[in-house]
Parts: structure tokens; C-alpha cells; sequence
């Protein structure tokens, strides 16, 4: 029983931690990105009916990063091109995609969906508690994990981190300095849209195998909320996306166990956390100022 709820957060916890992971690049090269739901919802569509339609889960995987990228380049084009209002922009974006992808979607709802299959590994996928836990998962478990070392070693270890944190810590300094500013922030964006794609597409083919309208479910948000728990650091996003999927899975089971609770205040817990981790950081202003990269949100226009 414990094995089977430890595997269900970790389920739970993965869109979260690859969707913030990508999040935590596009904040840490100074732009604020309040798209991701967009994007995420965009991914699950996009991914659901690329593998519905050719039977393969991979495909459909890589259709959603693509569209998940592809939406991220039209948000840096706007915010950074034409400079745009960064926050705007991003809620435009989740709304674009809230109702483009039910417009797509339309067809798809109520067919059964295409499951990615999980590791089996002979003589270790049985071992008792870990077995299935290690060795088990699906394989974007696996990569939500690498992905978040491959970032971790990207921005605080190798000159191109560097680079892309001194653009969001002062993106006037780093132009001077001759850095393409732009380029750096269209990349970081381009790739926090392809993260996104794959959170929505780990949503449609492993987390529920069919396709759902509104199925990312405020989720994008709290990816968002979770790059600022952790402070812009890749592992604390880690240990917060679980935490946060531990709560999710935890009033499912308190439902099941019937506990007297009004089922609607169980469902909102995690979005109640959300909120109670975004008051205390705000309180903790020291913390706040300290890690926040200096040029987020604010809109960059080289000199002519």
C-alpha cells in the first residue's frame, strides 16, 4: 500500500517538476513566463492526438514539445521583439491555449488514449518497495530527473549558465559585455515551452491515457509557484514538485478513507498550499531579494 502511494506522488509530482524546471530557465534569463498553463494544456491536446492517430506515444511526445516550443517562440516574439507587456502577454498565451486546445480536442474526448509503457527490468523491477520505484517508472520519470541534474550542472557550472544567469541578473551589464541578450532569452524561453509540451504530454499519455478538456487542471500555476518556493534553485524545484504532489495524492486518499471533509476543500488543498508557500516566502523578503534574478519581468530594448 505505502509502495503504491509513494509511486502515485511520484507520478503526480513529475509534470510539475519538468514544467517548473523549464520555468526556472526562462525566470533565471530574466523573463517572466505566465504562459505555462497555455502551453502545458496545449502539449496534453497536441500529444493525446499525435499518438491517438499513429498508435506511437513517443510521437506524440515529441509533437508536444515542438508545439509547446512553438507557442514559447510566439510569447518571445511579442515580449521580446515587439516588447510587449511580459505578464499580459503570458495570461494571454494560457488563455489562448485553454481554448484552442478544447477546440481541438473536441473530437478526441472519450477515446481511449495511447499509454507509454513503463521499465521492466528482470530481477530488479520485483525487488520488494524499491523494485518498482527505481526500476518501474515510465521512462519522462526518468528524464524529469535528468533533466533536472542536466540544469542543476547547465546554469552553475558551465560558462553558457553563467552567461544566461547574467542576463537575468542585469541584462544592461551583460550587453555592454557584448552578450546577445535577445538570442540568450529567446533560447531560454524556446526551451521552457518545449518543457512545458512535455509536461502536457506526460499528462495525456502516462498521468490519465485520454484526453480531457482543462485536464492540466491549474497546474501550470503552481509550476510557477514552485520555481519561486525554490528559490530559483533545480533541486529545491525537485523537493518542492513532490511535496506538492504528495498533497495532491493525499486528499485523494483522504476522500477514499472518508474523512469529514467537504470533498471540494479536499480538491483545493493543493492550490491552498500554493498559496500559504507564496505568503510565507513573500514575508521572508530578505530570501526573496537575495535570489531573485534582478531583471525578471523587466523588458530589454538594445541600443540602435
Amino acid at each position: 500500500m505505502f509502495e503504491a502511494i509513494v509511486i502515485t506522488i511520484a507520478t503526480a509530482a513529475t509534470p510539475l517538476l519538468i514544467a517548473a524546471m523549464g520555468e526556472l530557465v526562462v525566470e533565471r534569463s530574466g523573463v517572466l513566463n505566465l504562459g505555462v498553463e497555455g502551453m502545458m494544456i496545449m502539449g496534453a491536446v497536441t500529444g493525446f492526438g499525435v499518438a491517438f492517430t499513429t498508435g506511437s506515444p513517443w510521437l506524440g511526445v515529441v509533437a508536444a514539445i515542438v508545439v509547446g516550443a512553438l507557442f514559447a517562440l510566439l510569447f518571445g516574439f511579442l515580449t521580446l521583439t515587439l516588447v510587449t507587456n511580459q505578464v499580459a502577454t503570458g495570461l494571454a498565451l494560457t488563455l489562448l491555449g485553454l481554448g484552442l486546445s478544447g477546440m481541438i480536442g473536441e473530437s478526441f474526448v472519450g477515446l481511449p488514449g495511447v499509454k507509454m509503457g513503463t521499465l521492466y527490468i528482470p530481477g530488479l523491477t520485483e525487488l520488494p518497495f524499491v523494485g518498482r520505484l527505481v526500476f518501474g517508472q515510465d521512462p519522462i520519470f526518468y528524464i524529469s530527473i535528468l533533466l533536472t541534474a542536466g540544469v542543476a550542472w547547465f546554469l552553475f557550472f558551465t560558462k553558457a549558465g553563467l552567461t544566461l544567469r547574467s542576463v537575468g541578473d542585469n541584462h544592461t551589464s551583460a550587453h555592454a559585455l557584448g552578450i546577445k541578450v535577445i538570442a540568450i532569452r529567446y533560447l531560454a524561453v524556446m526551451f521552457g515551452g518545449a518543457c512545458a509540451g512535455l509536461a502536457g504530454a506526460y499528462l495525456a499519455l502516462v498521468y490519465v491515457p485520454q484526453w480531457v478538456e482543462g485536464m492540466s487542471a491549474g497546474r501550470g500555476w503552481i509550476a510557477l509557484a514552485l520555481v519561486v518556493f525554490a528559490s530559483w534553485r533545480p533541486w529545491r524545484v525537485l523537493a518542492g514538485a513532490y511535496l506538492f504532489g504528495a498533497v495532491s495524492i493525499g486528499q485523494l486518499h483522504a476522500q477514499a478513507l472518508g474523512w469529514p471533509i467537504p470533498s471540494q476543500l479536499l480538491s483545493a488543498l493543493p492550490y491552498l498550499a500554493t498559496i500559504v508557500v507564496l505568503v510565507l516566502i513573500s514575508r521572508n523578503r530578505r530570501l526573496t531579494l537575495v535570489n531573485t534574478p534582478a531583471s525578471l519581468g523587466r523588458p530589454f530594448v538594445p541600443d540602435r
